[in-house]
C-alpha cells in the first residue's frame, strides 16, 4: 500500500537524523529538487549535497500539517537551528513515483 504521508515523514526525519540510507530509500533515482536558491537534479546528487555540502547539518524540520491531493503532497513546516531558532518557515510540494519521492518544490519565507 501507497503511504506518502510516512514516507515524507521518513525523508524529513533522514535529513535531521543524517541518515542518508533511509534518505536514499524514499527518493525516487530521478529525483528533482527545486528550491529558491537552487535545483539538484539525481537521487545521488541529492544525497551528496545533503551528505557532505549543505550550509547548515544542525537543522530540524518540525512539521505543521501536511496535505494530500491526488498528485501528491503539500508539506508546511519549519526550518530550525539547534538552538530551536527559526530559520525559515517552508512548503514543500511532493510528487511521488512507485511509492518514492520523485520531486519536491520547495517555497520558504
Amino acid at each position: 500500500m501507497d503511504d506518502r504521508v510516512g514516507t515524507a515523514r521518513a525523508y524529513y526525519q533522514s535529513l535531521d537524523d543524517h541518515d542518508y540510507e533511509t534518505l536514499r530509500s524514499v527518493l525516487a533515482e530521478s529525483f528533482v529538487h527545486r528550491r529558491p536558491d537552487m535545483a539538484l537534479e539525481g537521487r545521488g546528487r541529492f544525497v551528496t549535497f545533503m551528505r557532505d555540502e549543505r550550509p547548515r547539518t544542525d537543522t530540524a524540520h518540525p512539521i505543521d500539517a501536511i496535505y494530500e491531493s491526488d498528485g501528491g503532497l503539500a508539506v508546511e513546516g519549519r526550518l530550525l537551528a539547534a538552538d530551536g531558532e527559526q530559520i525559515t518557515a517552508f512548503v514543500d510540494v511532493l510528487r511521488f513515483d512507485d511509492g518514492r519521492i520523485d520531486r519536491i518544490r520547495t517555497y520558504t519565507g
